[in-house]
C-alpha cells in the first residue's frame, strides 16, 4: 500500500509533458546533426526527477496552505488524505533535490566535459529549476498562490527545457528555435490552466490566486484558447521560415487534439475537467512527436 501511495503522489501521468520539452530539445538537435543518445537520457532522467520533485513538493506545499482539501475536486492528494506524513514528504523532497542535483550534474560533465564556465552557468540554471519546483507552493510566500506559475512553466517547460536541451547538444542556439520552445511553453501553460480551472472553488477558498481565480472561469476559459493557438502560431511560424518540405507540417495533425480539449474546457463542470488535464498533456507530447518526425523527414 505505501508503494501505491508514493506511486500515486509522483503524479507518474505528469511525466509526458515533462519529457515533451527534453523530446523537442533531442528533435531539433537530430535535425542538427548533433544528436547523442547519453545527453538525450540523461536530461529525460533529469527531467523526471524534477517533475516528480514539483509534485511533491506541491503535494506537501498545498496541504499545509489548505489547497488540498475535502471540497477540492481533483484527485486526493498523499499528505491530504494522509497515506503519507508531511514528515516523510519533507524527507522525500529532500532525496528528489539530491537526485536532481547528481544527475545534472552527471548530464553536464557527459555534456560540456571540462568546460567550467558553461558547466558553472547551467548549474545555476539547474539550481534555479529547483528552486522553482520547491517554491511554487512550499514556503511562506509559495510564487503559485500569487497566480505567478503559468510565467515559471513557460520559463522552464518552454524556453529553459527546449532551448537548454538543445544547447547541451550542439553547444550553440539560434533565435528561430526560440519558435518550437514557445509552443511547448504556451501547450505546458495550457494543462496548468485546465487544473486550476478545475480547483478554482477550492483554491479562491485557500488563497491561492491563480490566474482563474483572479480572472474568473468565463475569462479563464477565453484565456485556454489563447494558449492553444499560442502554441500551435510559433510552429506554423517556424515552418514558414524554416520549411524545406510538406512533412514539416506534420504537427498540424495535432490540432483537432488541442480543439477537443479547448471545447471540454468551455463547456465540462470542473468536476469533469481532470481526464483533459491528462489530455492536453498527451496532445502536447503527440503535437512533439509529430513535429520531430516531421523535422527528420524533411532532412
Amino acid at each position: 500500500m505505501e508503494v501505491r501511495s508514493w506511486l500515486h503522489a509522483f503524479r507518474l501521468r505528469t511525466l509526458p509533458l515533462a519529457i515533451s520539452c527534453i523530446a523537442m530539445g533531442g528533435f531539433l538537435a537530430l535535425s542538427a546533426n548533433a544528436f547523442r543518445w547519453d545527453i538525450f537520457l540523461l536530461c529525460i532522467l533529469t527531467t523526471i526527477f524534477l517533475q516528480i520533485l514539483s509534485n511533491l513538493a506541491n503535494d506537501y506545499g498545498d496541504s499545509v496552505h489548505g489547497a488540498d482539501n475535502v471540497e477540492r475536486t481533483g484527485p486526493v492528494r498523499a499528505v491530504q488524505s494522509g497515506r503519507i506524513s508531511s514528515d516523510q514528504m519533507k524527507q522525500a523532497v529532500v532525496i528528489f533535490v539530491l537526485l536532481c542535483l547528481a544527475s545534472g550534474t552527471t548530464l553536464l560533465l557527459v555534456s560540456f566535459g571540462m568546460n567550467w564556465k558553461a558547466i558553472m552557468f547551467f548549474l545555476a540554471l539547474g539550481v534555479l529549476s529547483i528552486l522553482a519546483a520547491v517554491a511554487y507552493t512550499v514556503g511562506k510566500k509559495p510564487y503559485g498562490y500569487a497566480g505567478l506559475g503559468d510565467f515559471s512553466v513557460l520559463i522552464f517547460f518552454g524556453l529553459v527545457g527546449v532551448l537548454g536541451s538543445y544547447y547541451l547538444f550542439t553547444q550553440q542556439l539560434s533565435w528561430h528555435l526560440l519558435l518550437p520552445a514557445l509552443s511547448c511553453g504556451f501547450f505546458s501553460i495550457g494543462v496548468l490552466n485546465v487544473n486550476n480551472i478545475r480547483d478554482i472553488d477550492s483554491d479562491r477558498k485557500a488563497g491561492k490566486f491563480s490566474i482563474p481565480v483572479r480572472i474568473g472561469r468565463s475569462n479563464a476559459i477565453v484565456y485556454h484558447w489563447f494558449l492553444i493557438f499560442a502554441g500551435i502560431a510559433p510552429a506554423v511560424i517556424y515552418c514558414l521560415l524554416t520549411s524545406i518540405s510538406p512533412w514539416q507540417w506534420l504537427f498540424l495533425l495535432s490540432v483537432p487534439l488541442f480543439i477537443k480539449n479547448g471545447l471540454a474546457v468551455s463547456k465540462k463542470p470542473s468536476s469533469q475537467l481532470n481526464p483533459y488535464l491528462r489530455q492536453m498533456a498527451l496532445s502536447t507530447l503527440i503535437f512533439v512527436l509529430l513535429f520531430g518526425i516531421g523535422l527528420i523527414l524533411s532532412s
